[in-house]
C-alpha cells in the first residue's frame, strides 16, 4: 500500500492510468473465468476500485464532483441515447460476450434470491460511484490531454482540441460493447468537461446515465445492456 501511495505520489501519469488498467484487468477476469464467479470478482472489483479512488484522491486534484443543470441534461440524454440506439445497432462482438450471456443475477442465483439482489445492488453502485472517477479521469483527464502535449498538467482540463476530442471518444467508444452508444457518450461527456473547465460534471453526468440505465436493466429486464 505504501509502495502504491508513494507510486501515485511520484508520477501523475501513473496515478491516472494504473487505478484504470487494474479496473479494466479485473473486468476483463469477469467473463473469463466464467458465469460462476463473475458476480463475485464484480463485487471484488467494485471494493477494489473504491480503494483506488480512495488512494487516488490526494493526487488527482481534477477528481472532484460537481453539480450542474448540464451534467444532468447530458446525463439523461446519453442514457436515452444508449437506450434508443441499441435496437438499431450491431454490438462490438470483436471484444465482448464471448459466449458469456447476459449478467443476469436472477438467472444465476434463482428470481428474487436474496443473493441476486445484492449483486444487483452491486452492479448499480459500482456503475455508478466508482466506474465514472476512474473511466473520466482516465479519458477526459488524461488521455485527452496527453494526446495534445506529454506534460498534460499543464494543459487545463477544458482545452479545447478536435483532434484529441474525436480520438479519444472513438477510443471510450470502441471497448464498450454498444461502441456507437459510447463514442457519441465519450463526445459529449469531452464537450461537458470543456464547457464547465473541469472534470466533475461529467463524472456526474456519467454516474447518471449509469445509475438511469442500471433502474432501466431491473425494471424491463434488459439484462443484456450489463
Amino acid at each position: 500500500m505504501d509502495y502504491l501511495r508513494k507510486k501515485f505520489a511520484a508520477s501523475p501519469v501513473y496515478v491516472r492510468v494504473a487505478p484504470f488498467v487494474i479496473f479494466l484487468i479485473l473486468t476483463s477476469l469477469q467473463d473469463i473465468l466464467g458465469a460462476d464467479l463473475r458476480y463475485w470478482l464484480y463485487l471484488a472489483k467494485t471494493v477494489a476500485g473504491a480503494w483506488l479512488i480512495w488512494e487516488m484522491r490526494h493526487f488527482v486534484a481534477e477528481m472532484r464532483w460537481a453539480f450542474s443543470w448540464e451534467a444532468v441534461a447530458v446525463g439523461v440524454g446519453v442514457f436515452i441515447l444508449w437506450v434508443g440506439l441499441d435496437p438499431w445497432v450491431p454490438k462490438n462482438h470483436l471484444f465482448f460476450k464471448p459466449g458469456g450471456g447476459d449478467w443476469n443475477p436472477h438467472e444465476q442465483f434463482g428470481p428474487g434470491a436474496a443473493l441476486a439482489w445484492l449483486f444487483i445492488g452491486v452492479r448499480i453502485f459500482g456503475s455508478t460511484v466508482i466506474v465514472p472517477p476512474l473511466e473520466e479521469v482516465f479519458y477526459r483527464s488524461f488521455l485527452y490531454r496527453y494526446f495534445v502535449r506529454t506534460d498534460f498538467q499543464n494543459l487545463p482540463v477544458g482545452h479545447r482540441h478536435a483532434w484529441s476530442w474525436v480520438v479519444t471518444s472513438l477510443i471510450f467508444g470502441l471497448v464498450h460493447y454498444e461502441w456507437l452508444a459510447g463514442i457519441l457518450c465519450g463526445l459529449v461527456y469531452q464537450w461537458l468537461v470543456i464547457r464547465k473547465g473541469r472534470l466533475g460534471d461529467a463524472m456526474t453526468a456519467h454516474a447518471l446515465t449509469n445509475l438511469l440505465l442500471g433502474l432501466w436493466v431491473v425494471w424491463r429486464g434488459a439484462w443484456g445492456f450489463w
